[in-house]
C-alpha cells in the first residue's frame, strides 16, 4: 500500500527499543523528495506555559513530534475558521498557519485540545525510506 498525506501509522515490535516504540504518527506529507509527519501520542512532560517564552499563556499541552528540529514548535489544527493560512493535510487536517492567532485562541480557550496539537519537532524521511519501512513491516497503517 502506498502511504499519503492524511494517514496514519503506528509502529509495530519491529521498532522496540527505539525513539517510535509504540507511537503512532500522522503523515502530514508525501513527495519525490520524501515525507514527514508528527508523533501524536507523546507527550511531552511539559505544558505550554511551563516554556518561558509562553508563561502567560494558558497550560496546555505539548507533544514529543519527533527527532527532527525538536526545539521548534509546529502545530496541527482541525479550525481553519479560526486559523488562517494553513496548509490543508487530508480530511480535517491543517499543518500550521497564523501561530499567534493559535495562541490567541489557546488563550481564550475558544480552541480545544482535540482540534490542534503542538509538538516539539517532527519526523522525517528521505525518498522512498517510509514506504520501504512499511514494507518491511516496522510500520503498519491504522487508516
Amino acid at each position: 500500500m502506498i502511504i499519503t498525506a492524511g494517514q496514519h501509522i503506528k509502529s509495530t515490535p519491529l521498532l522496540a527499543g527505539t525513539i517510535f516504540e509504540n507511537t503512532n504518527l500522522l503523515i502530514c506529507e508525501v513527495n519525490e523528495n520524501g515525507a514527514w509527519g508528527f508523533i501524536t501520542n507523546t507527550i511531552f512532560p511539559r505544558k505550554l506555559n511551563e516554556l518561558v517564552e509562553f508563561q502567560h499563556c494558558q497550560p496546555f499541552p505539548l507533544y514529543e513530534g519527533g527527532p527532527v528540529e525538536q526545539e521548534k514548535l509546529f502545530f496541527i489544527h482541525q479550525r481553519p475558521d479560526l486559523i488562517e493560512g494553513g496548509k490543508h493535510i487530508a480530511g480535517q487536517y491543517y499543518w500550521g498557519g497564523d501561530f499567534k492567532q493559535a495562541i490567541n485562541h489557546i488563550n481564550a480557550q475558544t480552541i480545544h485540545e482535540n482540534e490542534l496539537q503542538l509538538f516539539l519537532g517532527y519526523c522525517g524521511w528521505d525518498e522512498q525510506q517510509l514506504q520501504q519501512e512499511i514494507e518491511e513491516g516496522s510500520w503498519e497503517l491504522t487508516s
